[in-house]
């Protein structure tokens, strides 16, 4: 894979970069025009979204951090996006063009203060894995293997000035009005923040892998602190394959089922025991080992779960309250869903729509045991979402609305429910981890 030798990393640079894209999706949308005179619309559409997902990408990988980022969180909604998007951004979460070597070697010097040879005793100055923040290299200290992480050169410092320019296609987008609407961007920044500090991600590490490690079948790297810096942090090197990779030729459903498990049990421990949630499930951050292990990674991105979102929000996971008009509103004005400025017809379409939505996506919940591989089940999720992303009515709608803790627990819930379903769990215990 070609190298990166330079990441624009001012305000200007970056807003150029940008601009340049966007006068590509331009010329995609002539060439739209044009093959609608001689292709039918279906066809003509999927081109034009193949070449504009390809410019978009290719636009964000060189620009790395809070840009790419995005890409990546948007990659995992599947039922929101048209499939050459997902394709294309899911590269994001583990293939991205690395840096070159000497800005490798740059970067290391100006974060650590010292040349990556001065610390291990054999350091690979070729990635091994590049994603949005950072890439990882192999080294080894004292015959210990180690996976070494990197943060690209100012992915830190752009994290502001990269979501002022999201900003304004996330509203029109997403159609949010009113003075209160900055509060979901601030959530983003403080978490994209905290994800470029990498003393904090050590911490976060050492205490999650201390508070799971009873868990069956689920495994996690050392973390060395004193060969770690604000922007580098060193681990143990895992051997397994990433979890998308295993599942493209795994046929072994007790395999399946294994780690469907313990991936399950892994998020409903930190959910409902630990009240904070690792809110960055997709395959890049997981590995399967031989033995069929799952083993997590990156915990850069954690979710605290405050309890007075976490019991509406688990409130409306029950039937006897779905059902129930009176309770089922109660607990939406709670969360935030409907507004007390709300219009009747503002009230009445966000219940039927969240009702439509609760009553399908909580059914995992409303059993012992459920089939994660339930095809049938996971097009109904995908068909609702289109019906909405496609409705007009909606898109007169105020959408600013729900709890800003929203943005990254449904993040982690829609990641982990495509996960299970790529693995094609059976049998999944839903409560098992009261057990553990």
């Amino acid at each position: 894979m070609k190298t990166i030798d330079k990441i624009p990393t001012s305000k200007i640079q970056r807003a150029s970069k940008l601009v340049q894209t966007g006068a590509k999706v331009g010329v995609n949308y002539i060439k739209y025009y044009g093959d609608k005179l001689t292709k039918t619309e279906d066809e003509a559409k999927a081109r034009l979204n193949e070449n504009n997902a390809e410019d978009i990408y290719d636009g964000l990988k060189r620009l790395k951090g809070s840009a790419l980022k995005v890409a990546q969180m948007l990659s995992m909604e599947k039922s929101i996006l048209p499939r050459a998007y997902v394709e294309k951004f899911s590269l994001a979460q583990f293939s991205v063009p690395p840096l070159s070597a000497p800005l490798v070697i740059k970067t290391f010097k100006k974060y650590f203060g010292k040349l990556p040879t001065e610390i291990y005793d054999v350091f690979n100055s070729t990635s091994v894995n590049a994603a949005s923040i950072g890439q990882v290299h192999l080294a080894e200290k004292d015959g210990k293997k180690l996976a070494v992480k990197i943060q690209y050169p100012g992915v830190a410092q752009s994290i502001s000035s990269d979501l002022a320019m999201v900003k304004p296609i996330a509203i029109k987008m997403f159609n949010i009005k009113g003075k209160d609407s900055d509060k979901y961007f601030k959530e983003v920044e403080d978490k994209l923040v905290e994800e470029t500090n990498y003393l904090l991600e050590v911490e976060q590490s050492k205490a999650i892998v201390e508070a799971c490690k009873h868990i069956p079948n689920l495994k996690f790297p050392n973390y060395y602190e004193a060969l770690s810096s604000e922007r580098i942090i060193t681990m143990d090197w895992m051997e397994g394959e990433h979890l998308s990779e295993f599942t493209a030729h795994n046929t072994d459903q007790e395999k399946a089922n294994k780690i469907g498990q313990a991936l399950w049990d892994f998020y409903m421990y930190q959910m409902h025991v630990l009240k904070k949630v690792h809110a960055d499930p997709h395959p890049g951050n997981f590995l399967i080992s031989k033995s069929a292990n799952l083993i997590a990674l990156d915990f850069g991105c954690m979710k605290a779960v405050p309890q007075e979102f976490y019991v509406p929000y688990f409130e409306l996971a029950k039937p006897e309250v779905i059902n129930n008009p009176k309770e089922f509103a109660q607990k939406m004005y709670e969360l935030e869903i409907l507004r007390e400025d709300d219009s009747q017809e503002e009230l009445d379409f966000f219940s039927d729509m969240f009702f439509d939505m609760l009553s399908l996506f909580t059914k995992p919940f409303h059993n012992e045991t459920f089939d994660f591989s339930d095809g049938e089940f996971f097009q109904q999720i995908t068909d609702l979402g289109e019906r909405y992303s496609k409705s007009t009515e909606l898109r007169k709608m105020n959408g600013n609305r729900g709890s800003k803790h929203f943005i990254y627990i449904n993040r982690t819930f829609f990641g982990l429910y495509n996960l299970m379903f790529d693995l094609k769990s059976q049998n999944i215990k839903i409560n098992n981890f009261n057990t553990l």
